[in-house]
């Protein structure tokens, strides 16, 4: 016999197999626990009766007791709607339908006491509801109406099945009311204990059901102490497992390559937050297991270079490393980067990408089989099957959210031991989103910038300071700088926005004429040769102003650009714009970033715009573009398992996570397997909740 929570929902009282298909199809609703979670995304209060004297047009909702006086059809055609007066014994509001004025006329009858609930409007002089929900006074009273009342998410076709919100509540209502109505605790006696929280079944009666606001507080935040609990849970148990289970290669040497470099080549002095973040490296490739650690830092912050650091200990140990780039452009600039510095080493490196050519790739693959070539750098084509190495120590995985998966699992297969493992990110993550997209991972960052890097200046320009912003770029160009002009790239309107590039590049050759300027010209519909053949014109200094798309949103690195002009910027998200802004304070140049927009602007991009002009701490940026969009938008939590939050907003709930976090820390050091009695229930539910779910070795 099954769980009752896990009972058939076309078994609840008042659903049946018509309503359950729709139930099942429009909701996901499949059992009595579907239901259960379908949980309400707002509560109206009940309590309070008003009298139509004490109704303000402007508030949300309101109910009024009294008895229709007067009804009948008004008006023709479109305008047609039934009107009925209704009286409260003192005062008059109109009720208005626009649809159902047969089927609403039949169900209202003059003499009776009816209880108005809706959202009060005023046309004109007169006070009215349109399509009120009505209730009679009897049955107000007798379904205790009164209180905090939920309201649930539906659709049109469950509404013409009688499935509106108040249909659902009546649902929920008969579950909840059932005498075998059961709901099983799984979390430990002792945590439930500890946090004060309430019964399950409690929690559900009074996130549905409110008595008060306070019972509900209380509800609504075991619901979402538990989201995110199994979620972290779950992160923990993985994280130990594949400890336990990769042991990974050990580095006991620090050698040669390591230190002739850092005593001898080192182009710059490391932060001190690039000294702390090597030596966490250092000792986890040493620990004997594998390493898998997030390098979270803000652009410009000096990731590379740790990175090549620590390509230089595997080298020390008789391995070889890689790095994987999502973008060509982007793997280029890598390769370049660190081709330079390991060149007075004497070290060995590859590139390959999608255009390198067939006889190139199988110089290449001898080299890196043989054990000749040290470092290879590259898109997605390094987890190609024909890709082998000798014996692969690191992995470096750049921007790694921009690679799917199983891409990234793929890297496992290269060969026979386990490599460490150093994921990359410049997009600063909140902490929220960090516990939980990254929670199974060790997380270092680097938080300062280079000595000698000047904040970026950034400026907010309206259509009308057009001139005015040509004018500091020609200035710009004069003292020897260049300049970035991008524009935005939307998949919805590609060919709009292609025309639009090409108008601003015309526009650019008109303002900034031959011979005196040179214009460059970059967007996705390039061919890769032809893209990176602009990218090093403008990289050598040929050409002083590069107009692109968004394409060179990341790894595009050159020093001697100081201008950074975003046409459009309202149309970019926040964490674009500010990777946008990273192309730009490379050198030691002060350098500016100008954000141009139309006059228009709606409220959330405004306040996109004014978090750029005031502050450059990507983390901040973050934070705001977590609140601004909320967590649905958010590369990478369909695969961290938390696209199946209900109530839990990582936006808003980051002291719930963080509870929740330390509880699961804690029962995980005590009992790792979840082998003790008391911990069973929970063990078995954990695995009910990631049945089937993809929680790869490379996160």
């Amino acid at each position: 016999m099954p769980e009752f929570l896990e009972t058939p929902i076309e078994y609840l009282k008042g659903v049946g197999p018509s309503k359950a298909d729709a139930l099942k199809l429009d909701l996901g609703i499949f059992t009595f626990g579907d239901l259960l979670k379908h949980y309400p995304f707002r509560y109206v209060d009940r309590s309070k009766i008003y009298r139509v004297s004490e109704i303000d047009p402007d508030f949300a909702f309101v109910q009024v007791r009294g008895q229709f006086v007067g009804m009948g059809m008004v008006g023709e055609g479109r305008g047609k709607r039934f009107v009925a007066e209704f009286s409260d014994g003192e005062n008059s509001l109109e009720a208005v339908w626009f649809q159902g004025a047969s089927w609403i006329a039949n169900k209202i009858f003059p003499n009776k006491t009816y209880v108005l609930f809706g959202k009060p409007n005023l046309f004109g002089k007169t006070l009215n509801m349109a399509h009120p929900e009505v209730m009679l006074w009897e049955d107000f009273k007798k379904e205790q109406v009164a209180g905090l009342q939920p309201v649930y998410s539906t659709t049109e076709k469950l509404k013409k099945k009688s499935l509106d919100s108040r249909g659902i509540q009546k649902l929920v209502y008969n579950l909840i009311s059932d005498s075998f109505f059961q709901a099983p605790e799984y979390l430990p006696p002792q945590l439930i204990a500890d946090l004060k929280m309430m019964n399950r079944k409690e929690m559900y009666r009074h996130v549905h059901f409110p008595s008060d606001e306070e019972q509900n507080r209380k509800a609504v935040f075991r619901v979402k102490f538990e989201e995110f609990f199994f979620t972290q849970l779950r992160m923990l148990q993985v994280k130990g497992l594949r400890k336990q289970a990769y042991k990974g290669i050990a580095f006991p040497r620090i050698g040669e390559y390591f230190n002739g470099f850092y005593q001898n080549h080192l182009p710059f002095e490391l932060t001190e937050a690039q000294k702390r973040v090597v030596k966490e490296i250092r000792a986890d490739m040493g620990s004997g297991k594998q390493m898998n650690r997030l390098l979270q830092g803000d652009v410009g912050s000096g990731k590379t270079i740790v990175a090549f650091l620590c390509m230089l200990i595997a080298i020390d140990n008789d391995c070889q490393a890689s790095l994987m780039a999502p973008t060509e452009i982007l793997a280029t600039q890598h390769y370049e980067g660190i081709r330079e510095l390991a060149e007075p080493l004497g070290i060995e490196i590859g590139l390959l990408t999608g255009s390198t050519p067939k006889s190139e790739r199988k110089k290449l693959f001898e080299a890196l089989k043989s054990g000749e070539l040290k470092i290879l750098i590259g898109t997605h084509a390094l987890i190609e099957d024909t890709v082998q190495f000798q014996r692969l120590g690191l992995a470096v995985i750049d921007e790694q959210h921009r690679f799917g998966v199983q891409q990234r699992a793929k890297l496992w297969t290269k060969d026979a031991e386990v490599p460490h493992v150093l994921v990359m990110t410049a997009t600063p993550i909140p902490r929220t989103l960090s516990m939980t997209i990254y929670g199974d991972l060790d997380v270092s960052i680097i938080n300062e910038l280079p000595v000698g890097r000047k904040p970026i200046s950034t400026s907010h320009r309206l259509e009308s300071s057009r001139l005015r912003v040509y004018g500091f770029m020609k200035e710009q160009i004069a003292l020897g700088r260049q300049v970035y002009v991008v524009y935005p790239l939307i998949e919805e309107s590609e060919k709009l926005d292609y025309q639009n590039l090409m108008d601003g590049y015309e526009h650019m050759l008109q303002e900034f004429p031959r011979p005196q300027y040179e214009v460059s010209i970059v967007h996705g519909r390039m061919r890769s040769d032809d893209k990176e053949a602009e990218m090093q014109r403008f990289k050598q200094g040929v050409t002083q102003i590069m107009v692109a798309t968004s394409v060179i949103e990341v790894g595009v690195n050159v020093p001697n650009a100081s201008v950074m002009v975003i046409e459009s910027a309202e149309k970019f998200g926040l964490s674009q714009l500010h990777q946008l802004r990273g192309r730009v304070g490379r050198g030691s140049e002060q350098s500016y970033c100008i954000l141009m927009s139309g006059n228009k602007l709606s409220r959330e991009a405004r306040m996109r715009l004014d978090a750029m002009v005031h502050t450059n701490n990507g983390f901040e940026i973050a934070e705001l573009d977590l609140k601004l969009r909320g967590p649905g938008d958010i590369d990478g939590l369909k695969q961290s398992g938390l696209s199946t939050l209900k109530l839990a907003d990582l936006s808003k709930d980051g002291e719930i996570l963080r509870m929740s976090r330390i509880s699961a820390e804690k029962l995980i050091s005590e009992d790792p397997a979840l082998l003790k009695p008391e911990h069973q229930p929970l063990s078995v539910q954990l695995k009910k909740n990631f049945k089937g779910s993809d929680w790869s070795r490379v996160s």
